[in-house]
């Protein structure tokens, strides 16, 4: 596996750097790390771009250094641009599986930064993307891991589950698999309210949507299963979206890291990029990955 770690001179950055490193990855794994410069207009001498260019050379040495320390084999780049279209550029022409980068936490100037750079990568990377947080309370740890997957059943899921069947993962970490029931009108008799909405209609929607999310369970609990890891199951019938019930399914059950598909069942209007894991990326109290087909 290809990873691709963006980084900058944040404590973020350390966070994600020290995730590659403990966390077991498939044999033979490489890693690039890279860090950008950003031009910019306020720089009034060319000793601060230098400054600025030499910085982010030692921050690459340095990770590579502790990379190659944990036996990982690593190389680095430092460039100049915008971090956005430097690092979704490097992805592809490297043929990255996965992309890396830390989160700048909550505030609102974080998430300003979040929504520049790391929601851009989300959106846009040719591969799958994590966005790297410590759980507010826990110390990051290579040691077993609580894994929270949101699923629907769609394609995209069931490419989320295999990700992480595919995988090596601590001793004792558990797979937690979430699926939301929810209820789906045809348009014509969404539109309509009730008492003109046939109740046997509605109860008839109702096992429909239960029916669809235990069988998305099922099918994620097969994968991860055969794959020898420890697999729990949540179904929610809140009436709330599906992004406010995965964090709140997060928090509750403290999980470390979030994995979800790219795409939802009913595609682009659904469980989609945008909206669900950019929700997630922003909000969670965890670390999130969201899971796509390379060059998708």
């Amino acid at each position: 596996m290809k990873i691709f770690l963006a980084m900058d001179t944040s404590s973020a950055s350390q966070v994600a750097l020290e995730q590659v490193v403990e966390r077991p990855w498939p044999a033979a794994s490489s890693c690039e790390v890279l860090s950008v410069v950003e031009p910019s207009h306020l720089w009034t001498t060319s000793e601060v771009a230098v400054g600025a260019a030499r910085h982010a050379e030692q921050v690459v040495q340095r990770a590579v250094a502790r990379l190659r320390s944990k036996g990982w084999e690593a190389t680095g780049v430092a460039l100049s641009g915008d971090p956005r279209a430097v690092i979704l550029d490097r992805a592809r022409s490297m043929g990255a599986d996965f992309v890396v980068v830390g989160s700048h936490g909550t505030s609102a100037i974080a998430k300003f930064l979040l929504g520049n750079v790391a929601a851009t990568v989300l959106r846009y990377a040719p591969c799958s993307v994590e966005i790297v947080r410590t759980r507010v309370g826990k110390q990051a740890s290579p040691h077993a891991l609580r894994v929270l997957l949101a699923t629907d059943g769609s394609e995209y899921s069931q490419l989320a589950a295999r990700s992480i069947a595919e995988r090596p993962w601590p001793a004792g970490t558990e797979v937690r698999i979430l699926s939301a029931v929810e209820l789906i009108l045809p348009a014509t008799r969404a539109l309509l309210q009730p008492p003109f909405i046939d109740s046997a209609f509605l109860e008839s929607a109702r096992t429909e949507a239960m029916q669809r999310s235990q069988d998305a369970i099922a099918s994620a609990g097969k994968i991860l299963s055969a794959a020898g890891l420890t697999v729990s199951e949540s179904i929610s019938v809140l009436l709330d979206t599906p992004k406010a019930i995965i964090l709140a399914e997060a928090a509750q059950w403290e999980a470390d890291l979030i994995v979800l598909g790219s795409h939802g069942r009913r595609g682009m209007d659904r469980l989609l990029l945008g909206s669900v894991s950019e929700a997630a990326a922003l909000h969670a109290p965890c670390s999130v990955e969201v899971i796509r087909k390379r060059s998708e």
